[in-house]
């Protein structure tokens, strides 16, 4: 059973790998990009501010991190306790798959950068939903694109994002509930 999800996993990797042409290599190196959503963060710690004052704006950056720091801990601790190799280090998918970024890391399961997309976009997005309908919508777009970068660049396969998303909506989720309490004692 699991032998048949690894190789479905793999098939459908190399498809949404494939897709990608050098045309657009450069945009998806520039989305998979840590550094290249500063912006959006500052934008959005801005939005909170605006709304909801300094100290609401305090108190949603001291659990931002701690949040940030729990993702960042849970998918080291899943890639060192799984160990599954990434595309690129798999010798099975030698010449049928593209890579287009620095080969880092050697453990896949599961994306960091999938787990921290989605938290950020589920955790921000349900502090500013009332304020701006649609933020939520962009910003859950916003990480599957992040998510779908990694494929693209070959270093995760699809089950690497997807759990990640899992992971990151329900952390995102009670990072948010933690938010609420915290909102109602200060």
């Amino acid at each position: 059973m699991m032998e048949e999800i690894i190789r479905y996993d793999t098939e459908f990797f190399l498809l949404l790998n494939n897709l990608g042409s050098e045309p657009w290599d450069e945009l998806w190196r520039i989305i998979t990009n840590k550094l290249t959503f500063i912006p959006l963060y500052m934008f959005l710690i801005y939005l909170v501010y605006k709304n909801y004052g300094l100290k609401e704006t305090l108190v949603v950056l001291i659990i931002g991190g701690l949040m940030i720091a729990t993702t960042d801990q849970l998918a080291n601790l899943f890639k060192n306790g799984f160990q599954r190799l990434r595309p690129w280090a798999n010798q099975d998918l030698e010449g049928l798959m593209r890579m287009i970024v620095k080969k880092r890391g050697v453990y896949s399961f599961f994306s960091g950068h999938a787990i921290n997309s989605m938290v950020i976009a589920v955790y921000l997005g349900l502090i500013l939903r009332k304020k701006y309908y649609y933020l939520p919508f962009i910003l859950l777009l916003w990480a599957f694109l992040v998510g779908y970068s990694r494929i693209y660049v070959g270093v995760h396969y699809p089950s690497d994002v997807l759990t990640g998303f899992l992971f990151g909506s329900i952390i995102g989720w009670g990072f948010y509930k933690l938010q609420l309490t915290v909102q109602k004692r200060y």
